[in-house]
């Protein structure tokens, strides 16, 4: 059977003050008052039938999530009692997945990514996990068309692209992954029409890749074994709390993808953002005619221009005057104003906050 897994993890500190520790990025209502979760649910629910649905999030988000979802079964949202990084969060899904289903096939999607339109991601998707049923050796993931030469994103080089009866999409091969190059490296792995920006998105059989962790992470396997076969029993929480935590903290691409003999990726050309800053807001939503990005129910700006006001208090009025290339960021405890070519300095100034003021405000 076809199941998809939402990695819904991560807090993101570059949206604070709205994302906290216990209040991440996924359930900001910040999209026409719908939450990126629920953005990827929405895209996630064509394809995949709500009980084979899983949200592997961080075990100070279960409740949230539970909440933003109600339409989920409450034991389809699974808590990482530790943060050990992406490889070891898709060996815990794999090894839930065939304790269940031991010839279930799994989609990997993150919940923090902006995607349109949803048709073209929900086709590629469909088409994976049709390649991967025939082709159960393969490990597959999604490449993005790139529009502009990032520095802030890994590249993977694709190459003979080839037709499948089952498929819809071409299926290339993948020849390398790169990280995150410069600007003029970018340019140049545009250019041969070879590099797609990497998702960070997969498709595969569930014992495939536990298969790969076995041989190229090895330290994985006794861990994921345990907390396999006490899953569904009266010591699943106690096994996952005490062998979680042993896993390996080690990317997917490290740890499999970089070193596996048949990997494949599916073209996405589509719009693509990973929301992380408050400046991506700009490539979904409509500025003003004095290009201000506004995300509050009352607001009054005068002589305001190129800045971004974000609030989810749809009561609360924001009103300012003579900004210009500002973040004016509230929350019902902190407000966040700054410059915006300030905000990747974010990480420092949580780091000032948290020494002087404890994790009140975090």
């Amino acid at each position: 059977m076809d199941y998809v897994v939402v990695m819904a993890g991560g807090t993101g500190k570059r949206l604070w003050p709205l994302s906290r520790k216990k209040r991440p990025k996924q359930v900001l209502k910040l999209l026409d008052g719908e939450t990126l979760l629920n953005h990827c649910y929405n895209r996630l629910a064509p394809v995949f039938d709500k009980e084979n649905i899983i949200i592997l999030t961080n075990v100070n988000y279960v409740d949230i999530v539970r909440e933003s979802l109600p339409e989920l079964p409450p034991e389809n949202v699974i808590a990482e009692p530790d943060v050990r990084d992406t490889a070891s969060a898709i060996g815990l899904a794999a090894a839930i997945l065939t304790a269940k289903d031991p010839d279930a096939t799994m989609a990997i999607v993150t919940a923090d990514q902006l995607i349109e339109p949803a048709e073209v991601l929900q086709q590629a998707i469909k088409d994976a996990l049709a390649f991967a049923n025939e082709n159960p050796d393969c490990l597959t993931t999604f490449g993005i068309k790139p529009t502009f030469p990032s520095t802030q994103l890994g590249y993977i080089k694709c190459t003979d692209p080839k037709k499948y009866p089952q498929c819809k999409n071409q299926v290339y091969t993948v020849e390398a992954f790169k990280e995150k190059p410069d600007e003029q490296t970018a340019q140049q792995y545009i250019d041969t029409g070879q590099y797609f920006w990497n998702s960070g998105m997969f498709v595969w059989k569930a014992q495939t890749i536990l298969d790969k962790l076995r041989e190229f992470v090895p330290e994985s396997v006794e861990p994921l074994q345990k907390i396999k076969a006490d899953w569904g029993t009266e010591n699943q929480q106690q096994t996952l709390e005490h062998w979680f935590p042993k896993l390996p903290k080690i990317s997917i691409d490290y740890a499999v993808m970089e070193k596996a003999p048949c990997v494949r990726a599916i073209e996405l050309d589509c719009r693509w953002l990973d929301l992380g800053a408050f400046n991506a807001l700009a490539d979904f939503i409509s500025s003003d005619e004095n290009n201000n990005i506004v995300v509050a129910g009352s607001n009054e700006l005068l002589d305001c221009k190129n800045s971004i006001i974000v609030t989810e208090d749809k009561g609360h009025l924001i009103a300012c005057m003579g900004l210009d290339n500002i973040v004016v960021a509230h929350s019902p405890d902190a407000t966040l104003v700054c410059p915006v070519d300030q905000t990747q300095r974010l990480k420092e100034l949580l780091s000032i906050i948290e020494k002087n003021k404890g994790h009140k405000f975090l």
